[in-house]
């Protein structure tokens, strides 16, 4: 009984940690800048070939491509709202008419990043052994890659978490997404700081693929899956609430391992249930205002 209740605690854990950071990027880029990212799970998609990439070509450890990757997706990010959501901002007439074309920007992003990964990686499954030796915790056994990815994603959590209440910057993110308007008039640069959302959310998505290559398989059509899952977790938590997001995370990772270890097809059935019953019950979410 304990272990098989270990296995599915840290097995839950170690995919809610994923599922959080995932959903914290979402969360930026939507509860700040409104801006519904569709094409959130194709920045995991691409962050998971670069990990593999720079692993089984150049040999460089996946832990040392967290380093390497994480900036640069965050400039990916932040260039990218610049060119493309900025601009869209400063010409639409209301939030709504913004959420509405930016929703479909973000659609034609999916497939130009979806396509360029095709052709660049090809349809093809890929996958690489790293750290895959067993480790047993009370007589329960995991694999040390899915640990270190679990140590990872809270330490990442927990960073951004005191990046948020205790930095400037994340103090003026707070701000925005709770009252964007008022934040501007106390000299909050609105600008900046979704500019910044949105890079954080990449560097999220970036990371985030990296951890999942270190203990699934990845292709390019993987994306969509993870953006449907980070909305789930965003509703469950609750739009705009960054601890909402992490902790909603979490819970969704140990539901859904209890769930695969029932059935392992019904997984995704359960997390599409939940999202439903949440929009039914708590349409706000569970720490949302």
């Amino acid at each position: 009984m304990l272990v098989t209740f270990l296995d599915i605690a840290i097995g839950g854990l170690i995919t809610g940690g994923i599922y959080a950071l995932i959903a914290v990027g979402l969360s930026l880029q939507y509860g700040v800048g409104r801006v519904l990212n569709v094409s959130h799970g194709e920045f995991i998609m691409v962050g998971a070939f670069a990990g593999w990439s720079l692993y089984t070509i150049w040999g460089i450890s996946p832990l040392v491509s967290l380093v390497i990757c994480s900036p640069i997706f965050f400039l990916i990010g932040f260039f990218v709202h610049i060119t493309l959501f900025r601009y869209l901002r400063s010409r639409s007439k209301s939030v709504e008419a913004f959420i509405d074309s930016s929703l479909l920007v973000s659609f034609g992003l999916l497939f130009i990043v979806q396509n360029i990964a095709l052709i660049t990686w090809k349809a093809d499954i890929r996958g690489y052994s790293y750290w895959d030796t067993s480790v047993t915790i009370l007589e329960a056994v995991f694999s040390l890659n899915r640990l270190v990815a679990l140590f990872f994603a809270v330490a990442m959590s927990g960073a951004f978490y005191l990046f948020l209440t205790h930095s400037r910057v994340g103090k003026a993110i707070r701000a925005s997404a709770e009252d964007p308007v008022t934040a501007q008039v106390m000299g909050v640069n609105i600008n900046r700081v979704l500019g910044i959302c949105f890079g954080l959310g990449a560097l999220m998505a970036g990371f985030s693929g990296i951890l999942i290559s270190m203990i699934y398989e990845i292709q390019p059509n993987m994306g969509l899956e993870y953006t449907l899952i980070a909305i789930i977790v965003v509703a469950l938590g609750g739009l705009g609430s960054i601890t909402g997001s992490l902790i909603g995370g979490f819970i969704l990772g140990l539901i859904g391992n209890i769930v695969t270890y029932v059935d392992p097809g019904l997984s995704l059935v359960a997390y599409y249930m939940i999202f439903i019953l949440v929009l039914l019950v708590r349409p706000k979410g569970i720490f949302g205002k």
